[in-house]
Parts: C-alpha cells; sequence; structure tokens
C-alpha cells in the first residue's frame, strides 16, 4: 500500500492567492490530490498549471463566484462535475474522480447566508448529497469547505452563533446524518479532544485572535477507517480567510 497526501483548501479567489504565493505552498506541501474550493473562476482567466499534476474544473455559471478545482498527480478513470442535479449543478460546487479503489469528491458546500436566508435550499442539497455521496460503488474520500461547524468544540464561540448560518441545528444535523450513513471525520477521529480551527472572519482581527471555526473537513468511508494515516489542519499558512487541511490514507 501507499501513503496518498491530500489536501482541501478554500482559498477564496484563485488568482487573488495566486499572487500570496500559492505556488510556494502548493510546491511545498507536495499532496498527490490538491481540492480548491472557491476559485472565483471561469475558464481561461489564469494559467495555473504544475509539473506533474493533472487539474479538473468546475465553474460556476455566475462569473467571480463559487468554483472548485482538483490537481491530482493520477490520472483518474473518470471525471464528472455536479450531482446531476439540474438544481445544484450551475454554481461549479462539486468534482468527482474515480480511482480503481475510491471516489474523491470535492465539494464547496452552499453557505446559508445571513439570516438564514438560503437554509432551505441548503437543506435540498444536504439531502442530495448525501444521496449522491452513498450511491457511488466504491469507499469515498469526500473533502472541502462543507460550511459548518459540527460541534461546540469547533468554533470559538458557540453560545453566540447558536442560530447562525454554519452553526444551526439543522445544518449540524445534517452532518450527523452523514456521518451517521457511514463516514468518519479524519480530523476529530485523531484528535477527539484538539481545538484547532480552519477559517476565521477577516473583521475584528480575528485570526490574530484565533477566533476561529473548523469547517474544511476530510471525510471517508467508515471502511477508510483503518486506512487513516494523519490529519492536519494547517492554520500556519496564509493567503486566505481558510487554511489547507490535510489527511494521509495508506491505500
Amino acid at each position: 500500500m501507499d501513503n496518498l497526501k491530500f489536501i482541501s483548501w478554500n482559498v477564496n479567489g484563485l488568482r487573488a492567492v495566486a499572487g500570496k504565493g500559492f505556488a510556494d505552498i502548493f510546491t511545498d506541501l507536495d499532496a498527490d490530490f490538491f481540492c480548491i474550493q472557491e476559485t472565483k473562476m471561469q475558464a481561461g482567466q489564469l494559467d495555473l498549471e504544475f509539473p506533474g499534476y493533472y487539474s479538473y474544473w468546475n465553474y460556476a455559471d455566475k462569473k467571480g463566484y463559487s468554483g472548485t478545482a482538483v490537481y491530482t498527480k493520477h490520472l483518474p478513470l473518470s471525471v464528472s462535475y455536479g450531482m446531476g442535479i439540474d438544481e445544484h449543478d450551475h454554481e461549479g460546487r462539486l468534482i468527482t474522480l474515480e480511482y480503481d479503489s475510491f471516489y474523491l469528491v470535492c465539494a464547496y458546500v452552499p453557505n446559508s447566508q445571513d439570516g438564514l436566508r438560503r437554509l432551505d435550499y441548503r437543506m435540498r442539497w444536504e439531502e442530495d448529497l448525501r444521496g449522491y455521496l452513498c450511491g457511488l460503488s466504491k469507499p469515498v474520500v469526500f473533502c472541502g469547505d462543507l460550511n459548518v461547524a459540527h460541534e461546540e468544540i469547533d468554533l470559538k464561540n458557540p453560545a453566540t452563533n447558536h442560530f447562525n448560518p454554519g452553526f444551526s441545528d439543522e445544518e449540524r444535523g445534517k452532518f450527523s446524518a452523514l456521518l451517521a450513513a457511514g463516514f468518519v471525520d479524519t480530523w476529530r477521529t485523531l484528535h477527539p479532544e484538539e481545538v484547532k480551527y480552519s477559517w476565521w472572519s477577516y473583521r475584528m482581527a480575528a485570526r490574530d485572535r484565533n477566533v476561529g471555526w473548523r469547517i474544511d473537513y476530510f471525510l471517508v468511508s467508515e471502511s477508510l477507517r483503518g486506512s487513516i494515516v494523519s490529519a492536519d489542519i494547517h492554520n500556519q499558512i496564509f493567503g486566505s480567510d481558510h487554511c489547507p487541511v490535510e489527511l494521509v490514507l495508506s491505500i
């Protein structure tokens, strides 16, 4: 078996982070799979390829919005974009790569937005996503900005955020349902009591004060639990309001 290194990072605009040392960070992390959310790009806006990597892109119809990408050293058997559900497939939020023994799914889950005004749509997305993931015919490595802090340990101020987007009972419940459907939160499995965050607001010097949230994840199918080698949150890496998260599997 080989150790495979996976990285996931919401870059909050790939063109912006490209000017903040992204290429050096990418090279230093030396991942087998590098998944990106919130590229905020259209095709042809940025030529950012790396030797030895294939790349796959899913762009939102709306310019400067959402979008996902995956760089990989390993040529997939197949690649698909979206869930195959029209309501969800215009914002560039999902890429699936198929390999011999697993699927890699990179996702940028919709934000419920202020006042939870998009919560109803978010709930439909969550239901359909769970169905999609559970319908895949091989074990799944699922990663991305999932826009939810699952438990109180996953954000600095749970009491004052209880009804805010990303920490509503409804969103947390859908995350619990995904775990109950046969998925493992890799970071929390290896670090059950550790407090570490992956996103900080740009307001009020939140990152300087480490007032953050853990909303970026690697989940794996239960059958891959024994393959988890390590999980990390690279909160020393800047360039976005999120930091990269990492998983190493022995597959």
